[in-house]
């Protein structure tokens, strides 16, 4: 009996030994498992990252970084319209004048079916057709002459020429006005432009006098454009939208940055893209007007009456968000930001003004969705809408200004130049180049907001002297 406990003790610790081992087994495997677990779902987040990449479509990067090139997809909404003009639109066509600058009589001399003249036949009029066209261009050559004249006091007076004419042979106003146009307008790089001026209008350029013509035309042009900047910043009757883009310069990254409204255009050429540009450009700010930007720090940190971050952007990286993980929050702050658009154009003016309904129930939705609790592993939705927290104030200025735009694609839009210049000319060749550009540009935007011919206002802008 002894014997047979012995042997149960003896094979129930050898089984307990046992149990001990595969347990322990298990936590390994089970320990195993989870730490695969966590590899699986960590390797399959950032798996999403590269099956939903950030583009020009979902984020704020721009087309030229776009991978492949993804076909561009529009913010709007369809509108249920058909392409094209729509019915009643009142239509643009060319038209016949009243008084043509030529006429041309086309009178039939013979008869087509027996020969007979027509001499003595009576004229009857049949109808008449007009064609516009361009006269041969030719370059005119004016020859001033001074003349000097002795007053009976024994004084010689002698006249002065006029400034345009500073050289034996010189080009004048409108040729200067001219290739400012095409720098700045059309875009054309300098070998283009010389080609130009050689084959339409029989004026052979240098290069080299190319650029130094359009260096007196941006010498003339800069007290307009200071007279810019400071309409710009002393303005109080509109908000300010402000933007920058990377360039190149001589190979070297520069900075292009643009400050506008509805009324002027600023741009200027720097080397950097921090808070020193805006402090030497703009030292005191915009303390009169609401800053509209794309949530750049730099900007943040600009004296302001107020902020406005464009929905445009947001609603970009909200498609991405929507795009890697598709969850209801998303979703649901993107029709938000939709109905919030749709509201502001709804509005009249004095909608801003006092106490709204609709916008009342936009901005408790709002904060329901910034204080949602996310699920903890959703990281770059918690990122978001921690943005969103630390940015409250700044979404829905659009709503109680008037005079604020929801987006910032103004300033897009202007800094864009800026962009189509590079991809024609590859580059700007000096700084100076790029100042001289930046110059001009703004002059260009500004007469294009106020319906104003460029051409003819740089023709202006090259009548006047310089020192």
């Amino acid at each position: 009996m002894n014997e047979e406990v012995k042997e149960l003790r003896t094979l129930v610790a050898i089984l307990k030994k046992q149990v001990e081992m595969f347990t322990q087994q298990v936590i390994d495997l089970t320990k195993q498992v989870n730490d695969l677990t966590r590899e699986n779902i960590a390797l399959r987040h950032r798996l999403s990252k590269y099956e939903h990449p950030k583009n020009s479509n979902n984020s704020s990067v721009p087309p030229s970084k776009d991978e492949n090139r993804p076909r561009r997809r529009s913010l709007r909404e369809k509108s249920g319209l058909k392409p094209g003009g729509q019915k009643g639109r009142e239509g643009k066509t060319l038209r016949m004048v009243e008084t043509p600058d030529n006429i041309q009589k086309h009178i039939p001399e013979y008869c087509n079916c027996c020969g007979e003249s027509l001499e003595k036949s009576i004229l009857i009029p049949v109808g008449k057709r007009q064609v516009y066209d361009l006269p041969k261009i030719e370059i005119k050559v004016t020859e001033h002459q001074v003349y000097k004249k002795q007053c009976r006091c024994g004084h010689i007076t002698e006249a002065e020429y006029p400034h345009e004419a500073n050289a034996p042979a010189s080009y004048g106003n409108n040729i200067e006005s001219l290739i400012g146009y095409f720098h700045t307008r059309q875009y054309l790089p300098f070998k283009r432009m010389q080609e130009m001026f050689h084959d339409v209008f029989n004026t052979p350029i240098s290069e080299g006098g190319l650029h130094y013509i359009l260096d007196k035309l941006v010498t003339k042009a800069k007290p307009a454009y200071e007279l810019i900047k400071q309409r710009i910043q002393s303005n109080t009757q509109y908000a300010v939208g402000s933007d920058e883009t990377g360039m190149k310069v001589n190979g070297d990254k520069h900075w292009a940055w643009t400050w506008q409204n509805e009324e002027a255009t600023f741009i200027t050429i720097t080397d950097n893209r921090g808070q020193r540009t805006i402090t030497d450009t703009f030292k005191d700010g915009f303390k009169n007007s609401v800053l509209v930007h794309d949530c750049w720090a730099s900007h943040f940190n600009t004296p302001a009456l107020s902020h406005q971050i464009c929905i445009a952007h947001l609603l970009r990286d909200i498609n991405f968000l929507n795009e890697l993980h598709g969850h209801k929050w998303s979703m649901a702050l993107k029709l938000l930001f939709q109905l919030a658009l749709i509201h502001e154009k709804q509005m009249d003016r004095v909608d801003y003004y006092i106490p709204n309904p609709r916008r009342i129930k936009i901005e408790k939705r709002l904060d329901f969705l910034i204080n949602y609790e996310l699920p903890p592993d959703k990281k770059e939705l918690i990122t978001f809408q921690n943005r969103l927290k630390k940015h409250r104030d700044y979404l829905l200025v659009f709503l109680y200004r008037p005079e604020v735009p929801p987006d910032n694609n103004a300033s897009e839009r202007a800094i864009r130049n800026i962009k189509v210049k590079q991809k024609v000319s590859g580059q700007f060749r000096s700084t100076n180049g790029a100042f001289g550009f930046a110059v001009l540009r703004s002059i260009t935007d500004t007469v294009l907001k106020n319906n104003v011919d460029v051409l003819n206002s740089l023709a202006f802008i090259a009548t006047l002297e310089t020192d």
